[in-house]
């Protein structure tokens, strides 16, 4: 079986910025209390992109970024919790826009949880040998199902996708080229109904904000562990650690559970685009990689968890 990696990264967010007054004028709250208790200063909202066309912008990028031609993409897969169409899917769509021919295309719901899951998926597939070079995105308009009554959850949420394309590496093809480490994911349905999108025609985001938290900082850091031994080092041996943007001070407590040495870039790209769901963590990442903050090949965590409760994560090289 061939090894992986992490070829090439893209993301895309709306323009629109609304800022933590803009949220005052709406509902009870103050910039001061939603910095306080999140962490987050402004979100990025769609006013007329789709699902879609948010996805199909990310996923261009890391296609061209990526020097490949659409023909030699054979599977496309977007995760997200909020898009409207059912059928034909998100990345059936994509696909279309970006002239992928015959491609396997499909959408994965795995709440927040739902890019690491679509990544290892992508990268068992092309393990596998079922295709050569795949598109992984995630992408949300977490917009459209925000209760904006609802301070709890509105000064969350956020729009936006993030995308990456996953490549083969036959062995001694690329040398130290960029890989994927083994995932480590699973789920605790037993609290399934403490982040949920249900029973509704135009359903709307709700959270057990408290719930989340101790489940987050209390049982991540092991799966964190885990997926770092997989790979085969330590979490004091990561050059960064991507995590889903849920909320800031849950990012701070689980790297702290971490105790990872100063030196590790940790992703805080919630502060200036709040909670995208499935689409945080490649944003984050492709930003991260933008920047150069972590040198190609060096050891990266990502790690996504929400609704369900489900979790997913894995030590990338970095592209």
């Amino acid at each position: 079986m061939p090894t992986t990696r992490i070829a090439a990264l893209g993301h895309h967010q709306p323009s629109r910025v609304l800022t933590n007054d803009d949220l005052a004028g709406m509902v009870e709250t103050t910039d001061a209390w939603i910095r306080q208790r999140t962490g987050i200063v402004t979100r990025r909202i769609a006013d007329e992109e789709s699902v879609t066309d948010l996805a199909a912008a990310a996923a261009g990028k890391a296609l061209a970024a990526s020097g490949l031609d659409p023909r030699d993409i054979g599977l496309v897969t977007v995760a997200t919790c909020s898009a409207v169409d059912r059928c034909p899917s998100v990345a059936a769509q994509v696909a279309g826009r970006l002239g992928v021919p015959s491609a396997v295309a499909f959408d994965l719901n795995n709440g927040c949880a739902g890019f690491c899951t679509a990544l290892a998926t992508a990268e068992h597939s092309v393990r596998a040998g079922a295709a050569r070079h795949a598109l992984v995105i995630g992408a949300e308009r977490m917009s459209d199902v925000t209760d904006w009554s609802d301070r709890s959850t509105c000064v969350l949420l956020g729009d936006g996708a993030g995308a990456a394309v996953v490549s083969a590496v036959p062995d001694g093809g690329e040398g130290d080229a960029p890989g994927i480490g083994p995932v480590v994911w699973g789920s605790d349905p037993a609290r399934g109904d403490a982040v949920r999108l249900l029973d509704e025609w135009r359903p709307r985001f709700r959270q057990e904000g408290q719930t989340v938290f101790r489940w987050v900082t209390t049982e991540l850091p092991d799966v964190a562990r885990e997926a770092c031994r997989r790979y085969g080092i330590t979490p004091d041996g990561l050059a960064g650690v991507v995590t889903h943007q849920a909320n800031l001070r849950i990012i701070e407590s689980l790297v702290r559970s971490l105790e990872l040495p100063p030196e590790v870039v940790v992703a805080r790209d919630v502060v200036d685009s709040g909670n995208t769901s499935a689409a945080s963590v490649p944003l984050a990442l492709a930003k991260l990689v933008e920047r150069r903050e972590v040198p190609a090949g060096a050891p990266v965590l990502l790690l996504s968890f929400g609704g369900g409760l489900s979790w997913a994560g894995q030590v990338v090289a970095c592209p």
